[in-house]
């Protein structure tokens, strides 16, 4: 338990920013407040008075915040340096109510304000206030007083929070998420470089709109789509059942009116079991949620937009998809391209969510532990298939036809994680409900002590109430909001979160250029005369940080291995499920390129 008499800090300062946010670009600061909760001081700052920090960002000074991913961009913006210390006190109050029912709406200033009783400004005050940032200059001398008083305002609301939540607040834990905040705000300033060419051309909506229809065609080789008089093409619920009754896919159904269910995450789970589909899954996504590419794109060329840590129950980092690049489509990945003399590296955790099933359960004791073994050995889901007879002995991923089978078997071994039953396998595996029992017999045979420490998981899970990780990340089980399989599921992905952001700490301190957190992975940026060595770093940083949230007691002994790709400058970044679509929208578009000059030859004639 935390109070400010044991803060071993000189100072603690509360602090806010108000800043004119332009998607993609960094933000440009309006002013700054500044208050010293020993002295009662507040400096309230206009942005011709920020060229420096109005107090000490050592070592002896924390600095308090709401979101600080939103001052870290700014204090890099006014080319100041990051606070040493950094108490973040949005993932704290998500951390205390996370599984209680609190909306994830009412999880900002506000609604913790509210939570805990304590006044606050109008919703619809803070929304004038801020539209006027949002216009930017010139000021009126009485406007920049009410924006001063305005973000006053949230440093004095800041700090009524401060005292409610501190008893609740493990500060060495706090100040290590607090670290991984800042740590993004890093990454939000520096921004993925996005190729400055064609990224322009599928911004433009007119030109992006005629490239979704004249995709239809040539994507759809099925004929799902139909197209009506006006030259608009529609999905056709019949066209599909008679493609999945020519290619015998069992598609689940809705159980309350039995149609097919069209869910976008149904799609994406039965494209892995049937990869014939999943070019018509990517149109459909094409055609349903990108009717415009939004992408947060700054006049340099980076893809920048709030990457809002710890927004899952699993503490997972959530940026808003239709501003991430790593977010709407994986063929829309091959945009990020390094700037001439950079080179990227992306750096994949393998086969995390089962190493770290696979630790979680090591400490079920007196049993026998294949989980671990079979992750300690080469590619766990190949050897698996091994082990039940399903894959040769002597096989490996690119003997033929084992990739399919190895990727059945990962949707098993993930999937059973989750929580999935017989008849959902069955479906996403493509095989009856007799040969996916069979198969879920077989996982429970082989692993019976994962599947004993689920048990266990579970059921003091529900009788105590809560849930922790090692690095102290807490849901509560007591609301009906987390069913028995989310509960089951949630610490394997609220490890891997821990994990991950050690990480990415670590990565940081060590001066690594670290552009973006993707799940698992990161994406690292350095001069083409660096990438190895960097990469080296990064990767045995990453194995570290397995070794100490897999084995918190034991020593060591679990490590994950990683994978890694790194891509120079003039080549780009590549996803094999995305190459058949991003070839067609570069033919696309040079058809267009050629139709335009052809047309401006005609008028100049």
């Amino acid at each position: 338990m935390t109070t400010r008499s044991n803060l071993p800090f000189a100072r603690v300062i509360l602090e806010d920013f108000e800043f004119i946010a332009v998607p993609g670009e960094r933000p440009d600061v309006i002013c700054g407040v500044f208050h010293d909760l020993d002295t009662g001081q507040t400096i309230r700052l206009w942005r011709d008075q920020l060229d420096r920090p109005p107090y000490n960002l050592g070592h002896d000074t924390l600095v308090v915040s709401f979101v600080f991913n939103a001052e870290g961009a700014c204090h890099l913006s006014l080319g100041w340096p990051l606070p040493k210390n950094v108490l973040d006190l949005s993932p704290e109050f998500k951390c205390y109510v996370n599984g209680k029912g609190i909306p994830r709406k009412n999880q900002g200033l506000i609604g913790a304000l509210q939570y805990f009783g304590l006044d606050s400004i109008a919703p619809k005050r803070k929304d004038a206030m801020r539209e006027r940032i949002m216009k930017g200059p010139p000021f009126t001398a009485e406007e920049r007083e009410q924006i001063l008083n305005y973000c006053a305002e949230d440093v004095d609301m800041l700090r009524q929070l401060l005292f409610k939540l501190l008893p609740h607040i493990d500060l060495p834990i706090a100040l290590h998420r607090g670290e991984f905040v800042a740590a993004l705000a890093r990454s939000e300033h520096v921004g993925v470089p996005i190729d400055r060419e064609i990224y322009p051309q599928l911004a433009d909506k007119k030109t992006w709109r005629g490239i979704r229809d004249c995709m239809v065609p040539l994507v759809d080789v099925h004929g799902v789509y139909v197209c009506d008089k006006s030259g608009e093409w529609h999905w056709n619920n019949a066209r599909f059942e008679e493609l999945l009754a020519s290619e015998g896919i069992n598609w689940p159904r809705k159980e309350d009116t039995g149609k097919l269910d069209l869910q976008r995450k149904t799609f994406e789970s039965m494209a892995k079991a049937y990869p014939q589909i999943e070019s018509l899954r990517q149109l459909r996504y094409i055609r349903d949620k990108l009717r415009t590419i939004q992408l947060s794109v700054g006049h340099d060329g980076r893809n920048r937009t709030v990457l809002w840590p710890f927004s899952s129950k699993t503490s997972r980092t959530q940026p808003k998809a239709k501003h991430w690049i790593f977010s709407p489509s994986v063929w829309l990945r091959f945009l990020i391209r390094p700037e001439p003399g950079k080179a990227f590296a992306y750096i994949d955790y393998s086969s995390m969510e089962f190493g770290a099933a696979a630790a979680l359960s090591d400490k079920h004791v007196g049993r026998n532990n294949p989980m671990l073994d079979l992750r300690t050995s080469g590619d766990p889901y190949l050897n698996f298939g091994k082990i039940v007879g399903l894959i040769p002995p002597d096989a490996t991923r690119e003997t033929p036809g084992v990739a399919m089978i190895r990727e059945r078997l990962k949707v098993l071994c993930l999937g059973v994680q989750y929580g999935m039953q017989r008849a959902t396998l069955a479906t996403r595996l493509g095989v009856s409900d007799i040969e996916a029992h069979e198969m879920l017999q077989l996982h429970r045979g082989l692993f019976s002590q994962y599947w004993a420490w689920s048990d266990d998981w579970l059921h003091h899970s529900l009788t105590s109430g809560m849930m922790h990780t090692v690095l102290g990340w807490q849901c509560a089980t007591g609301v009906t909001e987390l069913n028995a399989r989310s509960i089951c599921n949630w610490p394997i992905q609220s490890t891997c979160a821990d994990m991950f952001r050690l990480a990415y700490i670590w990565g940081t301190r060590h001066g690594l250029t670290l552009i973006a957190p993707v799940h698992d992975a990161v994406l690292l940026e350095a001069p083409e005369d660096r990438i190895e060595a960097d990469v080296a770093l990064m990767r045995e940083i990453m194995r570290r940080a397995s070794r100490v949230i897999l084995n918190p007691t034991a020593g060591g002994a679990i490590e994950l291995r990683t994978d890694v790709k790194i891509i120079r400058y003039p080549d780009r970044f590549t996803d094999p499920r995305g190459a058949a679509l991003w070839e067609t929208m570069l033919k696309l578009l040079a058809e267009r390129r050629e139709r335009m000059a052809e047309a401006k030859q005609e008028k100049s004639a």
